[in-house]
């Protein structure tokens, strides 16, 4: 398979969409938690109830047309080999929580893979909207779109005093979890980010790695995102969120140019090893594959290297994964076969992307 074929099919579309402050924000990601009146919460349900809520989804939504978004398409976890749904986990396309209900979950994507709605995981209903860059009241308004467009067809588990019922109280209220990835290399460099993680948990924010809770921070990108649901309103949630991102870019930005004056010299060699690392490995492991490839995308914003694109860290941080190694390869590896095969790809990859104007 060729290594346009890989991308082509592994890369969502909206990943390769360039966003504000996208230098630092990765993507911005809205998620909307929702339960359906007459049934019993997930965590307690009986598989037959489970499959009648995705055979109503699937009857009622699947196929259906979602603006530019495009067409809803139905995916069952019992229908997929466990390496496919690995793959949508590592596009952060559904959760692990989902994947591991592989009898009773499924999910409704878009076409353009920005909107995903899965069913039965910790709840009956997970609305997720994804977007380049900073752009949090513009997935916010995509979100509720889609929320009122399902409310047309089900009735929601509601109150009036606490909003929105979900099986963790964490949830309760407005069930909205907003969330943006950042690039942080600067501030970890610096060390910074050792204090301002816990300056942004004492703020009712939660810093956490690349795949949410329990994850760890590769390639110095963390996801930062709200704790707080009930009590305010998913307005304030996100400006809330939007003011601390706002300050993280701005400290970036600065760490940035202070190592610039600085380092100087080492920062440039600290660029370039890692360029050359990538370019020439035969073997090279996920974590270290993460840390070059952060200081290549540092060393593109900082016009160091001006042949490659500053997308290529969000794509080969998908590419380089061990569900889509293995799906592309056509079968199991084991890590050292992971390791050839990462640093393979990411060589091909980037020589591909010198010579994309020759």
């Amino acid at each position: 398979m060729s290594l346009d074929r890989i991308i082509n099919e592994a890369i969502s579309p909206w990943m390769r969409e360039d966003g504000p402050d996208s230098d630092i924000v990765l993507s911005t990601r809205i998620r909307l938690a929702r339960n359906l009146k007459s049934y019993t919460f997930p965590t307690l349900i009986s598989n037959e109830v489970a499959l009648q809520i995705i055979h109503m989804f699937e009857s009622t939504f699947s196929g259906q047309m979602l603006n530019h978004f495009g067409n809803l398409e139905m995916l069952k976890m019992e229908d997929m080999q466990p390496i496919e749904r690995r793959v949508l986990i590592e596009k952060h396309l559904i959760s692990p929580d989902l994947a591991e209900n592989s009898q009773i979950g499924a999910c409704l994507l878009s076409e353009n893979e920005q909107i995903s709605i899965m069913i039965n995981e910790e709840d009956h209903v997970r609305i997720q909207c994804l977007f380049p860059g900073f752009q949090l009241s513009e997935a916010l308004d995509v979100a509720n779109h889609v929320d009122d467009y399902l409310e047309q067809h089900v009735e929601y588990a509601f109150d009036e005093k606490r909003g929105y019922l979900t099986s963790c109280p964490t949830n309760v209220g407005t069930g909205l979890r907003a969330s943006v990835m950042m690039h942080l290399p600067a501030l970890v460099l610096t060390q910074q980010m050792n204090r301002i993680v816990p300056a942004i948990n004492q703020l009712g924010l939660v810093v956490r790695g690349i795949y949410g809770e329990g994850s760890e921070a590769l390639g110095n990108i963390f996801q930062v995102s709200n704790q707080i649901t009930l009590g305010k309103s998913e307005q304030d949630i996100v400006e809330d969120l939007k003011s601390v991102v706002q300050q993280l870019v701005q400290q970036e930005r600065s760490a940035r140019e202070y190592l610039v004056k600085t380092w100087g010299i080492q920062l440039e060699d600290k660029v370039y090893r890692s360029y050359g690392i990538l370019s020439h490995s035969r073997l090279i492991e996920s974590g270290e594959a993460a840390n070059c490839l952060s200081y290549v995308r540092l060393g593109i914003d900082l016009g160091y290297i001006e042949n490659l694109s500053r997308n290529i860290l969000t794509e080969l941080m998908v590419l380089m994964q061990p569900g889509i190694l293995q799906q592309y390869t056509g079968g199991p590896l084991h890590p050292e076969e992971r390791d050839f095969r990462r640093a393979a790809l990411i060589r091909e990859r980037l020589l591909l992307e010198q010579n994309k104007d020759k």
